[in-house]
């Protein structure tokens, strides 16, 4: 076979996204030229291999040089110092995009210049400036419109979308966000640009606590990288997504599969400090099951990666009883946490803290802040937190009428998340009101639902707690199920129809007698039905 074409065939590969068998021709070949070289570069990328895509680019721009395109040469720097910048190399990389830009001193208005600017977004990004990089986002858009170019009008797009949400300007920054992925759903956009411009697109939603638009661009992002079986790069920030919708679900057992598979395929990319977040997720769905032991270890690997796993550390403590040092912990975080977006993150989980400390009045201070964030925002993650944290603080100081209110919404709105752990967090918190208003039967009732989802979760710590709210030792130890047949018992009903009433079967409702009979010491159903009588369980 000739050299045209093996060429031809490894082109091919390349637009039909099989990035493996042009890698591997491209490879093979010889005297490419630069379009090709750029090719490589690109193919070699994106099945992991940074090492061959860099000197493919260094290779494509000596050639650029040599031709006499400049403007060619800039293309090949760019890429070069974006690459090389990305695997940390920063001092390199800012070389490779200095020289494009001297290259492109006496070369007129180029859409190359437009390119070049995003280097400098990110120079301003590291350097705190989010003013400038917002407007640099602004010129980096306006260059893509001027020249029609759909990658950087994307790049752009993301750029002003993310720095307009830091500012506290959510919904404008998502509407732009919105527009950079009309892009990517067209088909419009390169490789490279495209997985950019959705992890771009659902980190920002993650932040937020915009689950459903995160959920379903999650699932865009699946769908994008199946296509691609030798795909390497953004197959791990789209397994860490998935398995932060999964934990949002309740699945929490696959959701740690996700983390654990995004820090193997952090691993097989050379990216590893990205798995800081991976680690820290996993970390934070182990405490919330209560395998305190496995998350600090996770969050311990997180800061070996530079990641500080917060709130979540601070939330460790507070299980584990050292509700001083959580307390400290947060009120650090809050007063070093600036910008509305990072807060809205922190402040849910400190208010939880700061009420178990005591300190009611700083937790309403932060419940308040939160509410005002989550207005402003509009997303409906963040509408519910705020709202279970307004209730969380009435419940503190006694007033079930403020609560009721703050957790039903939370609850009405935590339900169109599917959020399992959450509605059964914010049940317990109507049950609480309940009880303060002495409708013990409606208390016992949201109190015994929180605690069937919160076996069924496997999450230990929130289901312990719920039955210390169900005077679990005042009633012979019995379980929340067993509370309920003993119930059904005491009124008279037949094991069928107890069977029928809780969707069990007859076999687990002779089970759970022969259990409560046990407990309680009882030799039959009507000496049960008088320990209920007795117990005020009816």
């Amino acid at each position: 076979m000739g050299i045209v074409e093996d060429l031809e065939r490894a082109r091919a590969a390349f637009d039909r996204r099989d990035w493996a068998t042009a890698y591997d021709r491209l490879s093979s070949a010889t005297d490419l030229g630069a379009g090709d070289l750029l090719t490589l570069a690109t193919a070699a990328y994106l099945v992991g291999d940074d090492d061959a895509c860099v000197r493919s680019l260094q290779r494509g721009y000596r050639r650029e040089v040599d031709d006499g395109n400049i403007l060619g040469a800039v293309r090949a720097a760019f890429w070069l110092a974006l690459v090389l910048n990305t695997r940390g190399e920063v001092a390199i990389g800012s070389g490779w995009a200095a020289r494009a830009e001297r290259l492109l001193v006496d070369q007129g208005d180029v859409v190359e210049r437009g390119y070049l600017l995003v280097h400098d977004f990110y120079r301003r990004l590291e350097q705190g400036d989010l003013g400038g990089a917002l407007r640099v986002g602004g010129e980096i858009t306006d260059v893509a419109r001027r020249f029609g170019d759909a990658d950087l009008l994307a790049q752009g797009l993301v750029c002003q979308g993310r720095m307009l949400m830091y500012s506290g300007r959510v919904p404008e920054g998502l509407a732009l966000l919105d527009e950079a992925m009309v892009g990517v759903a067209a088909g419009e956009l390169s490789p490279i640009f495209a997985g950019n411009t959705y992890c771009a697109m659902i980190e920002g939603c993650q932040e937020v606590q915009d689950y459903s638009r995160a959920a379903a661009w999650t699932a865009a992002l699946t769908r994008w990288c199946d296509t691609q079986p030798d795909l390497v790069p953004f197959t791990g920030q789209c397994a860490v997504h998935r398995g932060q919708i999964l934990r949002l679900h309740g699945a929490y057992g696959d959701a740690v599969q996700e983390f654990d598979d995004a820090c193997r395929r952090y691993a097989a990319s050379g990216s590893q400090a990205a798995a800081g977040l991976a680690l820290s997720e996993r970390g934070d769905v182990h405490r919330i099951r209560g395998d305190l032991a496995v998350a600090e270890s996770s969050y311990d690997e997180a800061a070996g990666f530079g990641y500080d796993a917060q709130p979540g550390r601070a939330l460790l403590l507070l299980a584990r009883g050292r509700t001083s040092a959580a307390v400290a912990t947060v009120r650090r975080l809050l007063a070093e946490t600036m910008g509305p977006v990072f807060r809205s993150r922190l402040l849910a989980p400190a208010v939880e803290v700061l009420v178990a400390g005591g300190a009611v009045d700083e937790a309403e201070s932060a419940a308040r802040e939160l509410a005002g964030i989550a207005a402003g925002f509009g997303c409906a993650g963040l509408r519910a937190a705020a709202a279970y944290s307004l209730a969380l603080v009435a419940l503190e100081r006694g007033d079930p009428d403020q609560a009721l209110p703050q957790a039903r919404e939370a609850l009405r709105l935590w339900s169109t998340l599917q959020a399992p752990y959450e509605i059964a967090r914010t049940k317990v918190l109507i049950g609480r009101s309940f009880r303060i208003l002495d409708d013990e039967e409606s208390a016992l009732t949201e109190l015994t639902s929180a605690h069937r989802s919160f076996d069924e979760l496997g999450t230990v710590p929130a289901r312990q707690e719920v039955e210390r709210l169900l005077h679990r030792d005042s009633v012979g130890g019995l379980t929340a199920r067993e509370i309920e047949v003993l119930r059904l018992v005491a009124a008279g009903r037949s094991n069928a129809e107890i069977a029928q009433q809780l969707v069990l079967s007859d076999k687990t409702v002779a089970r759970h007698l022969t259990n409560i009979f046990t407990k309680l010491d009882v030799p039959s159903r009507t000496a049960a039905a008088a320990y209920a009588r007795d117990h005020d369980l009816l």
